[in-house]
């Protein structure tokens, strides 16, 4: 056998050994994680952050910690604009992401790396083209932006005005619904052609519905600003759902029985 083939089956084994190792090496460290109890701290800050979770069942209360602690854990939290980050804000940031993926048992935002948290608002330049394919530099004042499946970033000030009752506004919901829909190709765990063919049918209904009230100057129970595409509307109607499940659910009905088949939750019962 040649030097050259020494190598290159040597480069395979330590492939191969990767491609089997990393997801055994990933499933240990997350049950170390899983395994690690939350400070009291970091309980009451959950608590704080997220009020409803003394009413979740308890499988869900203590599947929410467990993910909560495998973010934190895996995830890097980085301060930018002279911001640092404390624990109870990673918290925050984590628990109310991993309320999109609690009653999921096969996600725990796998791809994504790190959090990046400014102090407030943040400007972001870019390119838009028009449909004459006209280029139009210009810069935006985002609240927060899931860039790819590996950066989310957040303005904490935005994080920490969550809405109201009976206001939707959620900026870590939005993003991280954002980084679920990039990452599937805007049908979230949703499998099978003609599954996503119904999801994208009622997507494009309840849009185009919501577009013609909002022209109309009528009442929306959803911001407006949903009604700019597919992607925004699943990002909005995701903070509705968590945040006024019960309104969105007396609303939107046919809504919200998707977004509760996607999400295998039903937070209007909480």
């Amino acid at each position: 056998m040649t030097a050259g083939w020494v190598i290159a089956l040597a480069a395979g084994i330590a492939v191969l050994a990767w491609i089997v190792g990393a997801p055994l090496a990933a499933a240990r460290r997350r049950r170390a994680l899983a395994a690690r109890s939350l400070t009291e701290d970091e309980r009451r800050a959950m608590q704080a952050w997220l009020p409803f979770a003394r009413g979740l069942p308890v499988p869900l209360h203590d599947r929410l910690g467990r993910l909560t602690a495998i973010f934190i854990g895996e995830k890097e939290f980085t301060g930018c604009g002279g911001l640092t980050v404390t624990p109870e804000m990673k918290v925050a940031i984590a628990a109310q992401a991993c309320l999109l993926v609690l009653g999921r048992n096969t996600h725990v935002y796998d791809r994504l790396r790190s959090v990046l948290v400014y102090p407030s608002q943040f400007v972001v330049p870019g390119q838009w083209h028009d449909e004459h394919g006209v280029v139009t530099e210009e810069s935006r004042v985002l609240a927060g932006e899931s860039w790819d499946v590996s950066r989310v970033i957040l303005s904490w000030e935005d994080v920490d005005s969550r809405g109201a009752p009976g206001e939707a506004y959620n900026v870590v919901i939005h993003e991280f619904a954002h980084y679920l829909d990039h990452e599937s190709g805007g049908a979230p765990w949703i499998a099978g052609t003609a599954a996503r063919r119904r999801w994208f049918r009622l997507l494009d209904a309840e849009l185009e519905a919501l577009r013609a009230r909002a022209d109309a100057g009528a009442r929306t129970f959803l911001d407006p600003y949903a009604a700019e595409d597919r992607g925004e509307f699943f990002a909005v109607a995701s903070e509705a759902f968590f945040e006024e499940p019960a309104a969105l659910a007396r609303e939107m009905p046919a809504l919200y029985r998707a977004l509760a088949d996607i999400y295998r939750l039903d937070p209007a019962a909480w």
